[in-house]
């Protein structure tokens, strides 16, 4: 649980700084025009993905803390794939709620697309956003 927390404040930052900032360049096709089922800003999941694989079988003998920060790590990954991918865009359409929170978190995100540009967006996390995208 604690890893799931670090990894929402950590995807947080990256999202803001480095996806906005510097890998921008990446991070913009997300922010375009779908032409297929994958973009290449999906590179960040698979290297979220990698490093979560090599750490659980780094600590998969002996059960350490890489085995468990790897665990959290695919966790989070699972829980950004259908809240993110499946819910939030869509890409499955297959999911769909009107519970006041998975609401709020898809108006946010949907805020945070409304600019094609690096900037200004707002809202980068993806569980936890404004009290503002709660309200009816």
């Amino acid at each position: 649980m604690l890893t799931i927390a670090v990894m929402e404040a950590l995807s947080w930052a990256m999202h803001k700084y480095l996806f906005h900032g510097p890998l921008w360049f990446i991070h913009k096709t997300h922010h375009q025009q779908k032409h297929g089922l994958l973009e290449l800003n999906d590179i960040f999941s698979i290297g979220f993905a990698a490093l979560a694989l090599w750490l659980m079988w780094v600590g998969h003998i002996s059960l350490d803390y890489h085995f468990w920060i790897g665990t959290g790590i695919s966790i989070y990954g699972t829980i950004y794939f259908i809240f993110h991918d499946w819910f939030i865009h869509n890409r499955f359409k297959a999911f769909k709620s009107s519970n006041r929170y998975l609401m709020g978190i898809r108006r946010a995100h949907k805020i945070h697309h409304k600019s094609m540009e690096k900037n200004p967006s707002e809202e980068f996390g993806l569980l936890v956003v404004g009290k503002k995208w709660f309200r009816r």
